[in-house]
């Protein structure tokens, strides 16, 4: 039985690192589900440029990744009738990136308004792994106590910190970073980054 990580793409700015996570996924032969957020759809659109659109999603998809996605189903934001909506569909868990301010408080808070958040309490309440990964700096109190209250529920709230060592120099080794810190939490295998050895500079070329 197919039993894929279900991808959620908001609203906030760093729809690259959605990229590079998804790339990472599907080179690595692992099933998808994507939720693409309204919200999400205008930023993507702001940031590179690219429409993503319900009726042509796998052509705009190929575009955004600038390759052929591999095993991957897709769901409207809107339809709150998908299989993620439910506890009885397959999945093996679900990561949020980037996580905007509000969909952090409405999976923290359970509102399900639509289908990223619904997917992501689904996801909570079955007990698999939710990963969190917030971008938007500075943090307010009230999102520090809505990412506080997802950590005890038991998801992995990651931001998008990227780290400037092991010789780090572009913009998208900065992102693939980050997506190597996701896929390292989700348990897939990955070449994004190179791996921390003990030695001083090893990274660099």
């Amino acid at each position: 039985m197919r039993t894929p990580w279900i991808v959620g793409v908001s609203g906030a700015s760093g729809t690259p690192y959605a990229a590079s996570v998804l790339r990472g996924l599907f080179e690595a032969g692992v099933a998808v589900d994507l939720v693409v957020s309204r919200a999400a759809r205008l930023t993507l659109l702001d940031e590179t440029g690219l429409s993503f659109r319900d009726a042509h999603w796998r052509t705009d998809l190929a575009t955004w990744l600038g390759s052929e996605p591999g095993d991957v189903g897709y769901w409207p934001a809107g339809d709150l009738a998908a299989g993620p909506s439910s506890g009885s569909y397959p999945s093996a868990g679900m990561v949020v990136v980037p996580a905007s301010t509000a969909a952090c408080a409405g999976i923290a808070l359970g509102l399900s308004k639509d289908l990223l958040q619904r997917a992501a309490d689904v996801t909570l309440k079955e007990r698999r792994l939710l990963v969190v990964v917030p971008r938007e700096t500075p943090y307010t109190r009230s999102t520090l106590q809505h990412m506080l209250a997802l950590d005890e529920a038991g998801a992995v709230v990651l931001p998008a910190n990227p780290g400037f060592y092991a010789g780090l120099a572009t913009v998208q080794q900065l992102v693939d970073f980050v997506a190597a810190k996701i896929l390292d939490v989700m348990g897939v295998k990955h070449t994004l980054s190179t791996r921390w050895t003990g030695d001083l500079g090893a990274g660099r070329s």
